[in-house]
This record gives C-alpha cells, sequence and structure tokens, in this order.
C-alpha cells in the first residue's frame, strides 16, 4: 500500500504540481508585462493630456482674455497689494 502511494505521488502528483507551478508562475510573469506596458501607454497619455491642455490654455489666453480685462485685473491686484502693504507696514510701526 506504501509503495503504491509513493508511486502514486512520483508519477502523477509531482509532475502535474511542477506543470502547474510552472504555469502560474508564467502567468504571472506575462501579467507583470502586459501591467508595466499599460502603465507606460498610461503615462504617455496623461502626458499628451497634460501638453494638450497646456496648448489650449495658451490659446485660450491667447484669442480670449480682452486687453482691457487683463489692464482690470492688474489694477485690482495692485491695489490688494498697495492695501496689504499699508497693513504690512502699520503692523510694523506698532511693534
Amino acid at each position: 500500500m506504501f509503495n503504491e502511494l509513493t508511486n502514486w505521488i512520483a508519477m502523477v502528483e509531482l509532475p502535474i504540481f511542477a506543470a502547474l507551478f510552472r504555469l502560474v508562475n508564467r502567468n504571472k510573469k506575462e501579467a507583470d508585462t502586459g501591467i508595466e506596458h499599460l502603465k507606460e501607454a498610461h503615462d504617455a497619455h496623461v502626458s499628451n493630456l497634460k501638453d494638450a491642455l497646456a496648448d489650449f490654455k495658451l490659446h485660450v489666453a491667447r484669442n480670449y482674455v480682452s486687453v482691457n480685462y487683463l489692464k482690470d485685473v492688474e489694477n485690482r491686484l495692485t491695489d490688494h497689494l498697495l492695501r496689504i502693504e499699508k497693513k504690512l507696514d502699520g503692523v510694523g510701526r506698532n511693534s
């Protein structure tokens, strides 16, 4: 009985387990390779989208923003910075 069991294990089960191990290992390597290719393609696509967005923003800034609006924004920013500067000067004198 024991001899038949060891023969069964040696002749049938060990080769089957070895084949299954090789199959699982090969599938893992193929999956890792596929994931790496997908990651590279995704990164390239994201980079292209970022470039396209930057180009679109530049296009919008050049073609759709009026000079008067830019001057208005510049004046508001300057006024706000001057108010901040006055507040900071007041705080510096009080200390």
